[in-house]
């Protein structure tokens, strides 16, 4: 048991000195708003694509698309369960801070945090059934997120939903794993070089958004904190007793866990700021449960892969 903590929570400490690079590149601006804005667009765009599709690229395995759908089933419920807990827990007077809270608490960096470390702990395995649950993320954020954003359905959009670059990079990588699909080095091997930027570059803006936030500030704020706890300890553990309960274990288990464990999306303040709600608040929220996930993620995805592993 100890061992696997040591090694989940080694992996946590390599990210966070990635993260303490961004932050120190965020103190000696080296890094400022528009560059980190450009290398976060690269990310989306190209890089997270990329992660999917080299994963998919092998022979189909009828036991591996089993586990893609219990995965993807799993991720539906985790999202659902959270909806359910946000909305009964926060009830703010000001509807600004109120959808900050909720959208924290159901949302996690299951894109830049987990896949990382998915792919450190789990190898391309756990890739490839992260990438899915990245799917049902995007999915119930461009819906259920830009509502609770917004507070208006005039904002949903088919359209953005179907040509999110993480979805396409889904799609393009089911076909090639459905039909075994051969991809020649020529393609494959730049594929690889870009999705092996998805652990720095994803690390070091998280690590310029710390620099911009006062943390002090954020453990006094009662609500966020409580937010945070839910969002690093409740959801992760929930997600792990639901699936053991359903008799899902291994990999597919693992995988989810570590993306429910991750802290609040970094979405949550671009959304925040796209629908006029306290930006300011979500950076906080943010940045605070990045800060204490170096501490709840070895333990939960520790515990996780002792006992369900």
């Amino acid at each position: 048991m100890a061992e696997n903590f040591i090694t989940v929570g080694t992996q946590v400490l390599e990210l966070f000195i990635l993260i303490a690079v961004g932050f120190v590149c965020g103190k000696t601006k080296l890094l400022n708003d528009k560059t980190v804005k450009s290398i976060t667009d690269i990310v989306l765009y190209i890089v997270c694509p990329c992660v999917i599709i080299q994963n998919f690229i092998r022979p189909y395995d009828p036991e591996m698309l089993g586990g893609l759908l219990t995965s993807a089933g799993a991720a539906l419920v985790i999202h659902i369960v959270s909806i359910v807990i946000a909305m009964l827990i926060f009830h703010d007077k000001k509807p600004e801070k109120n959808r900050v809270y909720r959208f924290a608490l159901i949302f996690s960096n299951c894109g830049y945090m987990s896949l990382p470390l998915q792919k450190e702990l789990l190898g391309s395995d756990g890739v490839f059934f992260g990438a899915v649950y990245i799917v049902v993320f995007n999915i119930v954020m461009w819906t259920f997120g830009v509502w609770l954003s917004s507070g208006d359905k005039k904002y949903l959009s088919a359209k953005k939903i179907l040509l999110n670059p993480c979805i396409l990079g889904m799609a393009l990588g089911l076909v090639i794993f459905l039909t075994s699909m051969p991809v020649h080095d020529i393609a494959a091997k730049p594929i690889g070089f870009l999705a092996d930027l998805n652990t720095p570059i994803p690390m070091l803006v998280i690590g310029y958004y710390l620099s911009k936030s006062d943390l002090l500030d954020a453990f006094k704020d009662g609500k966020g904190f409580i937010c945070v706890l839910f969002r690093l300890i409740a959801i992760p553990l929930l997600a792990f007793g639901g699936m053991m309960a359903c008799g899902i274990r291994g990999t597919v288990l693992v995988t989810c866990v570590i993306a429910a464990s991750a802290p609040a999306a970094a979405a949550t303040t671009m959304f925040a700021a796209k629908f006029d709600n306290d930006a300011e608040l979500s950076v906080k929220i943010v940045s605070l449960s990045t800060l204490l996930s170096v501490i709840t993620m070895p333990l939960i995805v520790g515990f996780a892969r002792t006992v369900g592993g």
